[in-house]
């Protein structure tokens, strides 16, 4: 069992910046790829970006390519994504992943879940 914690949500202004982390317990992070996903209000839970297990490649949805980087650091057992130039479209729930499929951008692939940070983006 891997249990995530996400963490560093919160309501910023259009073109500011977040820096979400997600912490895990339970069994090492470097044995899996690592996934970033969000969910609007009325929207279906989406992909965001991932990387693999040892953060050599990493993967982004179009929407947020060029400015949401995300990076592991599996000595600290915690993954992270860098929000930037943020947009209120991006206004959501983030939520991190564990999962054993590089590539993989679909909720089935990923077998453990955080349970969320909310992200809001004011105009």
């Amino acid at each position: 069992q891997v249990q995530l914690v996400e963490s560093g949500g919160g309501l910023v202004q259009a073109g500011g910046s977040l820096r979400l982390s997600c912490a895990a317990s339970g069994r090492a992070i470097a044995n899996y790829v690592m996934g970033w996903f969000r969910q609007a209000p009325g929207k279906e839970r989406e992909f965001v970006g991932s990387i693999n297990w040892n953060g050599a490649s990493t993967e982004y949805a179009d929407s947020v390519k060029g400015r949401f980087t995300t990076s592991r650091d599996n000595a600290k057992n915690t993954v992270y994504l860098q929000m930037n130039s943020l947009k209120p479209e991006d206004t959501a729930v983030y939520y991190c992943a564990a999962g054993s499929s590089w590539r993989a951008r679909v909720i089935r692939d990923y077998t453990y879940w955080g349970q969320g940070t909310q992200v809001t983006v004011s105009s």
